[in-house]
């Protein structure tokens, strides 16, 4: 066997847990990752919640549920978190940082070290660069609790001791990939931006096997 088809199968090979499967961009995430012959399960919260998903192992449950975590990551090699929450302008938000402190605990227990982990632009140091509308009018009117929650969340996987890379995509649209983005840490000339629901999936999956982006936070956007 070349190099070429040893990398192939090795990809093949792996196993990923995909939380967050029913969003927008969850979805995609499976549909990238089946296509690429990743072996997928999903952790959904009900057998309705499923339709679409086919190709994938569903497995039923609470994300917040640290047990059910811990049956849902045997044989798993990696897990990719897409939760997501509806915006919330008055009740506080726990669902993301709830959850990811429960699966963290569960990978521990599970010896499953590889976690990919999406957020979002206006998350920790990415805060202030949305571009004005963003920063100005929609943060503060509709994401200013989510966002507390996303900052909690990111501070849990930053601490785990697990193999991390945040995304932080800007503001996501439904467009046809262009499979071409930013990836940047240095956020000084940026101020905001959109990119493609397929395109963070595509760069997402990427993580599960890449060191580029290891321990980092990247912010992507076209």
């Amino acid at each position: 066997m070349n190099a070429v088809n040893t990398v192939q199968s090795d990809l093949a090979r792996q196993k990923i847990l995909v939380i967050g499967a029913t969003g927008g961009t969850g979805r995609l995430i499976v549909k990238q990752a089946l296509a690429r012959g990743f072996a997928v399960r999903v952790l959904v919260r009900s057998p309705a919640k499923a339709s679409g998903l086919e190709g994938a192992e569903v497995f039923i449950g609470d994300a917040r549920d640290e047990a059910v975590l811990r049956k849902a990551l045997e044989g798993r090699d990696a897990v990719v978190s897409a939760l997501g929450t509806p915006v919330s302008p008055f009740k506080e938000v726990t669902l993301l940082s709830s959850a990811t402190k429960a699966l963290v605990n569960a990978m521990k227990a599970a010896g499953v070290s590889r976690l990919v982990c999406i957020t979002g632009m206006g998350a920790g140091d990415s805060a202030g660069h949305g571009g004005l509308a963003f920063d100005r009018l929609i943060f503060p009117a509709l994401l200013r609790k989510v966002y507390a929650d996303k900052n909690r969340q990111e501070a849990i996987v930053k601490d785990s001791g697990l193999d991390w890379v945040l995304v932080r995509p800007s503001v996501l649209n439904d467009k046809p990939a262009r499979h071409e983005m930013r990836a940047l840490t240095d956020l000084s000339g940026f101020h905001g931006g959109t990119i493609a629901r397929a395109d963070v999936a595509s760069f997402v999956l990427d993580q599960v096997h890449s060191n580029t982006w290891l321990g980092r936070a990247p912010l992507i956007s076209w």
